[in-house]
């Protein structure tokens, strides 16, 4: 079937993804078949928490584990855990001489996670800390020898945190190393009128937006913003 001229300008401008169906076809193709049973069944134990909108996208959990096998991370860092999807993602990808920071103020939530990262045998590369976020990385940073030694960072926690956290976070990840922001799209609303935007998420649009320039702005970072979930953004340590 022929493409009108309209609809070539909208797939240059968008790219493909443009509807649901094409997002499905991703997952049931390339994401699903490929998922650790025990990441399934935390998906579905998650899907029945009133909050389970937090979890991050399979479709980006698939590109972080893509990456960490990649660079062959060994020693990583996570700012809000939820339930753990990504926790468990990130230790199913890491070697098995591997270690996880996991830091969350919640750890009602986490517990809901804890029987399938049991399962999977995965529990003694994670030190879980149940604390506020600036209060850890400090923590961390009070150790010398902690800076410069990690090779991953995911933060997915409080958005107007996200600055705060860039900076202790650019001091324990190692120069080569990545930190990963999620929700950097905030769905779509950072390419809102202020006025079409919810007010329940216009404070953290703004903070999203901040965010964005500061890392696009940012000369000891190279960056990329990938359309994946709700957005994330990888930064590379140049310095």
């Amino acid at each position: 079937m022929a493409v009108d001229s309209m609809s070539m300008k909208q797939i240059k401008n968008t790219g493909l993804l443009q509807s649901e169906e094409l997002h499905s076809y991703i997952l049931e193709t390339s994401v699903y078949p490929r998922k650790a049973e025990p990441l399934k069944e935390l998906r579905e134990a998650t899907e029945n928490h009133p909050k389970s909108y937090m979890a991050s996208a399979p479709i980006a959990g698939q590109m972080i584990s893509f990456l960490l096998k990649k660079e062959n991370a060994k020693k990583t860092i996570e700012v809000g855990v939820f339930t753990g999807y990504s926790l468990l993602l990130t230790a199913l990808s890491i070697p098995d001489d591997g270690k996880i920071v996991a830091i969350d103020c919640d750890r009602e939530a986490y517990e809901i996670g804890l029987p399938f990262i049991k399962k999977a045998g995965v529990e003694d590369k994670i030190d879980f800390i149940v604390s506020d976020a600036h209060l850890a990385l400090d923590n961390l940073l009070l150790n010398a020898e902690n800076e410069g030694s990690f090779d991953f960072a995911f933060v997915d926690a409080d958005k107007t945190s996200y600055l705060n956290y860039h900076e202790r976070l650019m001091k324990l990840v190692k120069v080569g190393g990545v930190i990963a922001y999620d929700n950097t799209l905030w769905g779509g609303t950072v390419a809102m009128p202020e006025s079409h935007v919810p007010d329940s998420m216009k404070k953290n649009r703004e903070a999203v937006i901040k965010l964005n320039k500061s890392l696009a702005a940012d000369p000891r970072i190279d960056i990329v913003q990938l359309p994946l979930g709700d957005g994330i953004t990888f930064c590379r340590r140049l310095i």
